[in-house]
């Protein structure tokens, strides 16, 4: 199954399916970035890096392509997984590339760090209308959003 094929995110808004097929994309990408430091370096990448930083960065060959999947395959968890993972992304490159890194000015690290950002705001910007459409929003062709359908009968007053 292609990720964020037209009919996973079929009746969304055509800026909707274009939103979460870039992400989709983005988080692809991430993927491969995150796998070609690993396997580039013997899977010991980023050794000037503080253990949990590391622990963090390889973590996202994992939580990366679990996002992209989730959210290609229309689903909430997809949505929150995408702006958790691009968010704390964003968050861990700024620690690594201004406060343990020594270089003064421009950097290729710190302009990685400043495009991850704009992803970031662009995802946390566009969560709330791609949760709209996610499997279980009211537009998303479920029948109440997920809540239970029966109806329950009134107290009497």
């Amino acid at each position: 199954m292609p990720l964020a094929t037209p009919a996973c995110w079929a009746g969304a808004p055509a800026d909707v399916r274009a939103v979460a097929r870039g992400a989709v994309l983005v988080l692809v990408y991430g993927t491969a970035v995150h796998l070609v430091q690993l396997v580039g370096s013997g899977f010991d990448p980023y050794p000037d890096l503080p253990g949990w930083l590391r622990a963090y960065f390889v973590s996202l060959t994992v939580l990366d392509p679990l996002a992209a999947v989730l959210l290609a395959r229309r689903r909430r968890s997809g949505v929150a997984l995408t702006v958790a993972v691009l968010a704390t992304d964003a968050l861990a490159n700024g620690w690594a590339n201004y406060a343990l890194d020594p270089a003064a000015g421009v950097t290729a690290g710190r302009v990685g760090q400043a495009v991850i950002s704009v992803l970031a705001l662009v995802a946390v910007l566009t969560s709330r209308r791609l949760w709209r459409y996610a499997r279980g929003g009211p537009e998303s062709g479920r029948r109440d959003a997920g809540v239970a359908a029966v109806s329950r009968p009134r107290p009497e007053v």
